[in-house]
């Protein structure tokens, strides 16, 4: 990573799946951040195919405003045999965004880039292609070779300035399976994680934490379930004494866990936790989408580097239409370099201790 706390941010964009919404909402954010001024002291290099990137802006450059390729750094991978079907799901695009992010973790992991910002990518076509990850955050996290990672999503509301950070402890299985993942050795290590971010990304050393009870209204003391009883109510209790810097609310009934977090989203001086751990996918990303559905990001926690994503899909039903809409790529865009800066600052101040 780079010493001088002058020198530009390295921040890589991956192309994602080139044959959904990705390289679109891509380019606008990066048009939008150009005129407003916010690549100041950042440098952009756009990871992938440099002929889907073109290809791209040159669909779009009538309809909509869409950022050049040529005016930012380029980390070529290799262009696509066939031409992409815009809309379709194919092995060939995802071979494409496979080796996009595999470009922009190895650059990363090279000390070229500080962050990494990357578009949507659609498993089907990874499946096609040979690649049996379930998403990028698995491939992130083997590369970085770390043991532990989280997925936290994060929105700051546009009538508050509130910030909303959401982690899960389970995220892509059913439902059903859901009580027989959790256990305390799962949840001990989520919880110090978000500890973790909170200090370092985040500047928060002692944080307000809310954690979801997994039963309606928590159990009602065993009689809707006996999770809290058994463990979770145990758990909290032994986590209140290992992160005494903490303050652990919980396990709250899931139904009312968000209504702090609806009022500090609309109305300014309304306290509300620093962050909420959710038990499963749903509990946390209902709240985080009725919330900011446009502006949430994906920040994937536990890697020596900060990763961050829009918080949707590649929207294949709308792409090549000019349509899609960039405010969550660019807060993505955002967070990574505020995150990329505070990591580097804090870098910078354990140096000179």
């Amino acid at each position: 990573m780079l010493s001088s706390s002058l020198s530009p941010l390295q921040v890589a964009i991956s192309l994602g799946d080139p044959a959904g919404i990705g390289p679109e909402v891509a380019l606008k954010a990066l048009a939008i951040a150009q005129s407003q001024g916010l690549l100041q002291h950042t440098e952009i290099t756009l990871v992938g195919s440099p002929l889907c990137w073109q290809a791209c802006y040159e669909s779009l450059r009538s309809e909509a405003d869409v950022a050049n390729p040529a005016d930012f750094s380029q980390r070529a991978t290799a262009d696509p045999q066939t031409e992409i079907q815009t809309g379709e799901i194919t092995a060939e695009s995802g071979e494409v965004s496979f080796r996009a992010l595999e470009s922009a973790i190895a650059g990363t992991l090279a000390g070229e880039f500080e962050a990494i910002v990357t578009a949507p990518i659609a498993k089907a076509a990874w499946q096609l292609a040979g690649h049996g990850y379930p998403g990028q955050t698995e491939v992130l996290a083997e590369a970085a070779q770390v043991s532990r990672s989280g997925m936290l999503f994060v929105a700051r509301s546009p009538q508050t300035g509130w910030q909303l950070r959401t982690l899960l402890a389970t995220t892509h299985i059913p439902l059903r399976d859901v009580p027989h993942v959790l256990s305390p050795e799962l949840l001990t290590q989520k919880l110090s994680l978000l500890i973790d971010c909170l200090r370092q990304d985040f500047g928060i050393d002692r944080p307000t934490i809310a954690i979801a009870g997994l039963n309606p209204h928590s159990g009602e003391q065993g009689r809707l379930g006996r999770e809290e009883q058994d463990w979770l109510i145990p758990w909290l209790e032994a986590m209140r004494d290992r992160f005494p810097q903490a303050q652990l609310q919980g396990p709250q009934p899931p139904d009312t866990l968000w209504l702090s977090a609806g009022q500090a989203w609309q109305q300014s001086g309304v306290t509300a936790p620093d962050a909420y751990l959710a038990l499963y996918h749903d509990q946390g990303l209902i709240p985080v989408k009725l919330l900011a559905f446009d502006r949430a990001v994906n920040t994937t926690i536990g890697l020596p580097f900060v990763r961050t994503s829009p918080d949707h899909g590649t929207a294949f039903d709308i792409a090549g239409q000019a349509v899609a809409r960039p405010e969550s790529f660019l807060a993505a865009l955002q967070l990574a370099i505020a995150l990329a800066h505070n990591r580097r600052q804090r870098s910078l101040q354990l140096e000179t201790v």
